[in-house]
């Protein structure tokens, strides 16, 4: 039983949406503390601010990780294993899962949201979804519009952008059995025409410090675990100028055992994806990389109202353990290749010098590590799997009583280091 909590990205908002969250104790001061961070009024934002106004880049991006922090902060997040989020959803997966601080999160959406509004300020871009039709004639026609696939959110839902020309000749004749939405941002995000906003941002995050994360944080670039910090902001960067797989982040999930997805507010964009792609809420089952999946049970916070049945998902899918100190962990690979286990057997104690197993290929023995110490519960690949980065092969129960430092060590400790 896994939980994975999920926060969406630009276009998600809605005029008001953070209206009713003022009602929590404390909401209207944090968001006023967030507010000088990030140089905008983010409880106006939120509240009052219409749709035309939230569009803006430099304000919709810390408004959106304001509100996922929020509604976060009200979750036992310390039973949440997988977080991801989409495009500027990632900063806050980045933040749950112990990378940044909330004030570096914040700051650095701040940072983000001004110097791509800078750069979709240089050119008339921007961006359309193309729903259905056959994946390579898609792709043709894209190429042909001079365009380029900035999100690829699932097999039938591909996020294109560039010059709003191409946009334009790209819904005047779309491929066959399609349907093109224009979407409500300012410019080609996840394209080439963020490269200013991106080395801009790079000079800038220099200053950001980070910690390794505690949880699993599966990356937008390519659907892996990332175990580093450093690599997380990296890739946060670099993420600018590269496509979006949301699709991957979905495998992902599958991959990881995930049984429910929590969508934090604005949500709704990100279950929508997941009901149509994973089948879940107990729908017929799919495949994803070869793995049948059903019955995930999906969640979208909007209102404070929705916190009740958050907490109870969590409670249901959390950790199996009812001891509070007791903590799941789940082991992934360093690298692609053959896995290999140690001679270790379930019930066997580990700590953070055991070598669970290794990844074995042409480059040699890649040695897994325990995340802490526990007690190795379950193997989840068999000797001789072919394994691939970030994959699952071991969960470890460690108890914080007797370390307390593994309770706060990454959960993705041996995922592969990004390039």
């Amino acid at each position: 039983m896994v939980v994975a909590v999920v926060a969406p990205g630009q276009g998600a908002q809605k005029p008001g949406f953070l209206t009713p969250w003022l009602e929590l104790p404390r909401a209207a001061a944090q968001l006023s503390w967030w507010s000088q961070l990030a140089g905008t009024d983010l409880l106006r934002l939120g509240t009052v601010a219409d749709a035309a106004e939230i569009k803006d880049t430099a304000k919709t991006q810390p408004l959106l990780v304001a509100a996922g922090l929020l509604a976060a902060a009200q979750l036992p997040m310390d039973d949440v294993s997988v977080v991801a989020g989409h495009s500027v959803g990632e900063i806050v997966a980045a933040q749950l899962s112990g990378v940044l601080s909330a004030e570096a999160a914040i700051g650095l959406a701040a940072l983000r949201g001004a110097q791509m509004a800078a750069a979709c300020a240089l050119a008339p871009t921007g961006m359309s979804a193309l729903l259905g039709g056959d994946p390579e004639t898609v792709a043709e026609h894209v190429a042909a519009a001079g365009l380029f696939a900035a999100n690829r959110n699932s097999a039938s839902q591909v996020v294109v952008a560039g010059p709003l020309k191409g946009l334009q000749q790209l819904a005047e004749h779309p491929p066959p059995r399609t349907r093109v939405v224009p979407l409500e941002v300012a410019g080609a995000f996840h394209t080439a025409a963020m490269q200013p906003a991106q080395d801009a941002l790079a000079r800038l995050a220099m200053g950001i410090t980070v910690s390794d994360p505690h949880k699993i944080m599966i990356s937008n670039a390519d659907g892996t675990a990332v175990h580093s910090g450093t690599a997380t902001l990296s890739r946060l960067v670099a993420q600018l100028t590269l496509p979006v797989r949301w699709d991957l982040c979905q495998a992902c999930l599958v991959d990881l055992g995930v049984t429910a997805i929590i969508e934090l507010p604005p949500a709704g964009t990100l279950i929508g994806l997941a009901r149509r792609e994973l089948k879940g809420g107990g729908l017929r089952g799919t495949e994803l990389r070869g793995v049948e999946f059903r019955g995930i049970e999906l969640l979208a916070i909007n209102t404070p109202d929705d916190l009740a049945a958050a907490r109870a998902l969590i409670a249901r899918h959390g950790p199996l353990s009812s001891e509070p100190s007791m903590h799941f962990q789940i082991v992934v690979t360093a690298a692609a290749g053959i896995f290999e286990p140690a001679e270790l057997t379930e019930g066997a104690w580990v700590d953070r010098t055991t070598t669970i197993g290794l990844v074995r290929n042409r480059q040699g023995d890649v040695p897994i590590k325990a995340p802490g110490t526990g007690i190795l519960t379950e193997w989840l690949a068999d000797p001789g799997d072919p394994v691939a980065n970030g994959q699952p092969v071991a969960r470890v129960q460690t108890d914080s009583g007797l370390n307390a430092e593994a309770s706060h060590q990454s959960l993705s400790s041996t995922a592969r280091t990004p390039a």
